[in-house]
């Protein structure tokens, strides 16, 4: 057994890659067609559950990465698309990946949307998790969100809310038992982001869409032939599915599914059965 196939996400060594003037952090699991996954706001290596990443990486190699600045990448931090898409491609380019599936969860989503929009050739398929879609949108985030995701430190209880749905036992299980998997990792970490990073990042990026639609994302998305798959929980209080219900009509490649009772983080709450169907769609999709 080589030691990609032996390891975990609890202990798998975070590897480095030289590009362009920076160290870009990354991790790998598995075998198989590459997958690289990019983070949602304020997230690092560490913030992916466990059980996801290793029910993916049965079936796929599965890349994750901190984006430049942040966590034990070096650099300029920031939020702004471009730059979070150029650390992808960067990233693929030191692993020799010429052809990969890009996924991302929340911002992540946001990003893996412009590394395909710009580098389509690159892309295999896409998966969005808990993300929008580009530009104007009938559903902002809700108030909630911002409540609790903008505090110096979010604890379990903030975690519930963030990315399970509080109204439900089963979730707030969930909820419990992601937060246990992801605290099993205890050496190697990857540095949490200071609160006066992120508002700075903030504004840095401040604008009046959340994904502001300057080049022609909307359209590319309605008119690409890329599969793509979009996983969205029906509470999500972050970019509420509502939005995807608007746009993924008029698509030709869009793959919706959305899992009842669920918030912003599906992958957590059903990691194997997300993953289940992540394997299905890069294999059958």
């Amino acid at each position: 057994m080589s030691p990609a196939s032996a390891a975990t996400a609890v202990n798998t060594p975070t590897r480095f890659a030289e590009v362009k003037g920076r160290r870009i952090a990354y991790r790998e699991l598995g075998q198989g067609v590459p997958l690289i996954l990019c983070l949602r706001f304020r997230g690092v290596l560490d913030s992916w559950d466990p059980a996801f990443l290793d029910a993916l990486a049965a079936h796929h190699r599965v890349i994750t990465f901190d984006y430049s600045g942040l966590g034990q990448s070096t650099g300029k931090p920031s939020y702004v698309r471009t730059d979070m898409a150029r650390d992808v491609i960067d990233l693929a380019d030191a692993l020799g990946l010429e052809r990969f599936v890009i996924g991302g969860w929340s911002l992540g989503g946001l990003s893996a949307q412009v590394v395909m929009r710009l580098h389509p050739e690159r892309i295999l398929k896409a998966l969005l998790i808990g993300t929008s879609p580009p530009g104007k949108v009938r559903f902002p985030p809700k108030p909630l969100f911002f409540e609790y995701a903008l505090k110096p430190v979010n604890d379990l209880a903030d975690e519930v809310v963030l990315f399970f749905h509080p109204e439900s036992e089963k979730s707030r299980a969930a909820a419990a038992a992601s937060h246990e998997r992801i605290a099993a990792r205890t050496t190697d970490l990857s540095p949490a982001i200071p609160i006066a990073t992120v508002f700075k990042l903030l504004e840095e990026t401040k604008a009046e869409d959340i994904f502001v639609d300057d080049n022609g994302y909307r359209d590319f998305l309605k008119t690409t032939t890329l599969p793509t798959l979009v996983i969205s929980g029906d509470q999500e209080i972050v970019f509420p599915v509502e939005n995807w219900f608007d746009l993924a009509p008029q698509t030709r490649s869009v793959h919706l599914m959305v899992f009842p009772q669920m918030g912003h983080g599906p992958q957590h709450e059903a990691p194997q059965l997300c993953a289940d169907l992540i394997a299905s769609f890069i294999k059958n999709g």
